[in-house]
């Protein structure tokens, strides 16, 4: 008897999803547990599930469809998978074919260019996009990961020399003298429907502009102490606790530090009331592969710095795979969002409704500054508060 795939509940406010792409074709056998496609709300991708093993039924709903949650989307043929060896002849030759198109993978044009920047190929890149395009966050997170460019070719497999070519059967024609770049490249353009995560996204950060007065504020740190700190402790802290002191760890405790000092900035507008909080949910900006997530750091007052930096650590590997709960979106009462892992140097940060503030952290680079009345080199960090000056 067929089982009907229902859209699972994924948060307590959403009501519907959107089919983001679908994992299996109608006929491929899946495994209990097993994800069947991806779901896009307007906070998280969810996966659905094959609640037992089998083969996929009729698809009712498309990529790109709206559905309501408990709503069918497509059955299950509960059972061993193919029901006959043509079937299963079929599948493998189409799993064979999508390992094809999987292994051309496609390249964004931002993409592009910051693979010409790094000198890296597509194939050392790690694709997160839609469809398995590569886009120019993977990029930039490959760098960041400490990734280096592609190796010369070795001993091993030297160049060939120069000898005269054999003829081809169909010979490329030369381009004419003259001939125009855009006549040998064609100019192409690509068209992608953002997924819902993106356009939820693109319209909070507009109506976060329209409905405050939004203000931002820049100073600079000394990172000086900190990297004293973090350079004096790794090890034992990495003995003891089985994860690196970061940055993010300090940039957390002071900002709660912050905030008890000025609780207007953890604290949010309703109607004509300003509530203030005793707590601190700080939200982390991650960028992931289906764009910035914020996940929320709960009672980040009562946590030590190995417990942030294990959450913070979790939090960046789902969010590459996809896998951030709804839940763990929602909820915050400040933002801190690094750009300096991109290699921003300056910024003005977009405050999350309903909160009232965000902190941009930035590059750390090494400037002459006034200390003492002496000029002497120090790591400094622009830093660039936005706030609601309604109520700061």
């Amino acid at each position: 008897m067929s089982i009907e795939l229902k859209v699972p509940s994924v948060g307590e406010s959403i009501t519907e999803v959107e089919i983001g792409e679908w994992l299996k074709k109608e006929g491929d056998a899946v495994g209990r547990d097993e994800p069947v496609a991806i779901l896009e709300s307007e906070k998280a991708s969810v996966e659905l599930l094959a609640p037992e093993d089998g083969a996929l039924g009729p698809i009712l709903k498309e990529a790109g469809e709206v559905c309501a949650i408990g709503e069918v989307v497509a059955t299950l043929e509960p059972g061993g998978g193919g029901s006959s060896g043509g079937s299963q002849a079929a599948g493998v030759e189409d799993e064979k074919e999508k390992e094809d198109e999987d292994d051309a993978k496609r390249v964004m044009p931002a993409a592009e260019a910051a693979l010409a920047q790094h000198g890296l190929n597509a194939d050392e890149v790690e694709a997160t996009g839609p469809g398995g395009r590569l886009l120019k966050e993977d990029v930039l997170r490959h760098v960041e990961e400490g990734a280096q460019p592609a190796a010369t070719p070795s001993p091993e497999s030297p160049a060939k020399p120069e000898s005269k070519p054999a003829a081809a059967p169909n010979p490329a024609p030369a381009p004419a003298v003259g001939q125009s770049f855009q006549a040998v490249h064609a100019r192409q353009e690509e068209t992608v429907r953002m997924s819902r995560l993106r356009r939820t996204v693109a319209r909070r950060l507009v109506e976060a502009q329209q409905s405050m007065a939004m203000l931002t504020t820049f100073n600079e740190a000394d990172m000086s102490e900190v990297m004293a700190l973090r350079k004096a402790h790794q090890e034992a802290f990495v003995a003891r606790h089985g994860v690196k002191v970061g940055f993010m760890s300090f940039f957390v405790k002071s900002v709660v530090e912050a905030l008890k000092d000025c609780p207007e900035l953890n604290a949010e507008i309703r109607g004509e009331d300003i509530v203030y909080r005793n707590y601190h949910d700080i939200g982390v900006a991650i960028g992931g592969g289906k764009g910035l997530v914020v996940p929320v750091l709960r009672n980040a007052e009562r946590l030590s710095f190995a417990e942030i930096e294990l959450a913070i650590g979790d939090f960046a590997k789902r969010a590459k795979e996809n896998k951030i709960a709804p839940d763990e979106l929602t909820g915050g009462t400040f933002t801190i969002s690094n750009g300096g892992v991109y290699g921003s140097l300056l910024s003005t940060p977009i405050v999350n409704p309903p909160q009232s503030g965000v902190l941009g952290m930035h590059s750390i680079q090494e400037r002459p500054v006034a200390v003492d009345g002496q000029v002497v080199i120090r790591p400094m960090m622009y830093l660039a508060l936005s706030y609601d000056h309604r109520i700061v």
